[in-house]
């Protein structure tokens, strides 16, 4: 039957009328065709249907802001696309390569339209049935620069035609205007293509996927690129690293064939290995300090200049503290709820993860924390915690919450009385105390473990956190003092004027607390907290670069005597066990604390170098556990923080007495002079500001109220 057909065919062939009609209807359907191809050219850019190529004097894509760490790592980025503008010569010769050979090979021979694949594509769809494209780099660029007039989802029927026809002329408009200077329209498309994963241009996709910047991608990074933009979900590396593969190769493969690889480079360039950085950038290891950054400077540049204009933001985050305090924090809250610390009786994170609303509550249910590292010199926050879970609540409780300071508050009461001229040796009685308290019931505080210690030192009860001697000493100092005090320290939360603010029953911001306590750290001067270290713009212009503000609240004298007492909550106090006992001996201060009932654990301890805090409590205010204490439950967060910093990190200089203070021998059973007469193991060495050593030798002398010598 196919033999008989042919031959009809063949007879009709060589009849020289029948072949002239059938030419006559193929010229006519081509005439036809023209007509309308000219046409729709003619009508396409009616009614001002394309853009104007005169937009591009003033080509300025939304760039995404930039975020870095300390060290210059890119932590995130604020845009809805994320892109980083480069020049051409700025880019890897294997990626510009790469891009002509797969996308347009003969992009430096035609003029905005290559008529040689546009015959191809006719030819695979009347041969092969097969849609085959033919868009050229020009052609693609002017579909990315103004999809809303080209857009690319018109595929089909006479919105695709059109659509293709508007590329095309705007194409030759684009060649046209640059055609002295091709170089510039293939810089546009590489700054502009889509590349998956948010990535805009190929600056951006180079560090998203590799890690470093698209001067130093080699062959095989440079072809993984290439591959994307035919279908950036489907060739994606992160997504679909099989088919990325595949693709890349193929790309490889032309190159090999058009004579810019060598056979054998080819091959060792195919077998090269898909080696995607760890991670696209390091915003999971610090989202609530992210979030804090995006908030500044929102507040500072105004969120379209912040979303749109490439800010270079350089922070103050060091990542590795980061990571360590995100790490052992994790840690040591898994281990609470698992009951390391003795039954913990409330759902813990584990429990909720795996039964997780589908609508989260704006309190979460689980062991909540936050944590602050600040640099003492600088005042340069080098980790934040603001929550467990980022991604289930974006609260900050380091900077948004109010929690009751517990006796990390102390220090405050007891700076206050060496500034007024009382100094630690001082006896106290840790005993019962009693304070009526209008239209309320007696308030009894008691302390945390319910017992009563009798006759004690002022910094015995500083480093012991002996509750009813801070509200007798904080009595006879009187809450207006304590208050401006603590104002001076940097609180700026509404602290009450009753007797319970002495063992921190006000309501705090964690970091206003972790940055009141560089003033220990630094022998009186605070700094204030800052997370930006400069902002550029995109040309590398310094916006802005705030200064180190230190702030002097008390003299070196007085700062010392209480440094030297928080020392002691390490060497011998409420931290001891937690920081010495696990193994952490550089010279270092602290303080615990604790709230009533334990609904808030705390503790903020400090080298010279470094302050960091960190708090657990739950976000609706509950009893956190039996026998719930901050040098036992949050402490040791601290000293497996702290040890892997210094094992990086320079070790801490020792703090140097200031001149100026009295070296006395003291009874420190009575806080008088010691003398020969005075039990041998009550001698102890104390230092003193001026005018507050103890002028009369201990009751044990027979000399006593002889003078001050005690002979």
């Amino acid at each position: 039957m196919a033999l008989k057909l042919r031959s009809t065919l063949g007879r009709w062939w060589h009849s020289p009328k029948l072949r002239g009609r059938v030419l006559l209807s193929i010229l006519a359907l081509i005439a036809f065709g023209l007509a309308l191809l000219a046409g729709a050219w003619t009508q396409a850019c009616n009614g001002n249907a394309c853009p104007s190529i005169a937009e591009l004097d003033n080509y300025d894509p939304a760039q995404a802001s930039k975020v870095y760490a300390a060290d210059g790592r890119l932590i995130s980025d604020f845009g809805l696309q994320r892109r980083t503008v480069i020049t051409l010569k700025q880019m890897s010769p294997a990626l510009v390569a790469a891009f002509l050979e797969v996308e347009d090979k003969r992009f430096y021979s035609h003029h905005g339209i290559d008529f040689i694949r546009v015959l191809g594509s006719f030819k695979a769809i009347l041969l092969r049935r097969q849609l085959q494209g033919f868009s050229t780099i020009t052609m693609q660029l002017a579909r990315n620069l103004w999809p809303e007039t080209i857009n690319p989802a018109e595929r089909k029927g006479l919105k695709g035609m059109m659509r293709k026809i508007r590329e095309a002329r705007v194409a030759l408009e684009i060649e046209r205007k640059y055609k002295s200077n091709k170089d510039h329209i293939l810089e546009l498309y590489l700054n502009q293509i889509n590349l998956g994963n948010r990535a805009y241009g190929v600056e951006t996709a180079s560090q998203r996927y590799f890690g470093k910047s698209a001067r130093d991608l080699n062959v095989a990074e440079a072809a993984t690129l290439a591959a994307i933009p035919r279908a950036p979900e489907r060739y994606n590396p992160r997504k679909n690293p099989g088919f990325s593969v595949l693709r890349r190769n193929l790309i490889i493969g032309l190159l090999r064939d058009d004579g810019k690889l060598s056979p054998g480079s080819s091959e060792a360039w195919k077998a090269y290995p898909l080696r995607l950085s760890s991670r696209s950038d390091y915003s999971e290891a610090a989202e609530y300090a992210v979030e804090y950054v995006r908030q500044e400077m929102a507040a500072r540049f105004g969120e379209e200049a912040l979303y749109r204009d490439g800010l270079q933001i350089y922070t103050t985050i060091d990542l590795d503290i980061q990571e360590s305090m995100e790490r052992n924090l994790t840690a040591q809250l898994d281990a609470i709820e698992g009951g390391a610390y003795g039954k913990f009786p409330h759902k813990t994170y584990r429990n909720y993860i795996d039964n997780r609303p589908e609508t989260p509550s704006d309190n979460s249910p689980y062991l909540q924390t936050a944590a602050v590292t600040i640099e003492a010199r600088t005042g340069a926050i080098r980790a934040m915690v603001g929550g467990r879970d980022y991604q289930d609540s974006k609260f900050n409780r380091a900077t948004q919450a109010y929690r009751q300071a517990g006796s990390t508050f102390k220090p405050f009461v007891y700076a206050t009385a060496v500034m007024s001229g009382i100094p630690l040796s001082q006896i106290s009685e840790d005993s019962p105390v009693s304070i009526p308290i209008p239209d309320q019931p007696i308030w009894e505080p008691k302390n945390y473990d319910n017992k009563f210690e009798g006759q004690m030192s002022l910094r015995r009860a500083l480093y012991m956190s002996r509750n009813t001697v801070a509200v007798k000493l904080g009595l006879k100092l009187g809450e207006d003092a304590v208050v401006a005090t603590a104002a001076k320290f940097g609180i700026t939360t509404r602290i009450p004027h009753v007797p319970s603010i002495f063992i921190g029953a006000a309501d705090v911001i964690p970091l206003e607390m972790v940055a009141a306590f560089t003033t220990f750290a630094n022998l009186g001067r605070r700094v204030t907290p800052n997370i930006i270290l400069r902002v550029e713009d995109r040309a590398g212009t310094i916006l802005w670069q705030p200064e180190t503000e230190q702030i002097e609240v008390m003299d070196r004298q007085h700062a010392w005597l209480i440094l030297d007492a928080l020392r002691d909550v390490i060497r011998r106090g409420t931290a001891n066990g937690a920081v010495v006992g696990r193994g952490f001996t550089l010279p270092a201060g602290g303080k615990t604390g604790t709230t009533n009932d334990g609904v808030d654990v705390w503790f903020i301890g400090f080298t010279s170098d470094l302050v960091t805090g960190m708090w657990m409590g739950f976000d609706q205010r509950q009893k956190i556990k039996a026998d719930a204490q901050g040098g036992r439950l949050v402490a040791p967060a601290w000293t497996a923080m702290m040890r892997e910093v210094y094992e990086r990190r320079k070790a801490p200089a020792d703090w140097v007495q200031p001149e100026g203070l009295i070296s006395v021998d003291i009874d420190e059973s009575t806080g008088e002079l010691w003398t020969q007469f005075c039990p041998a193991d009550q001698r102890a060495t104390a230092l003193f500001f001026p005018g507050t050593e103890p002028k009369e030798p201990c009751r044990h002398s027979p000399f006593r109220g002889a003078g001050t010598t005690g002979k």
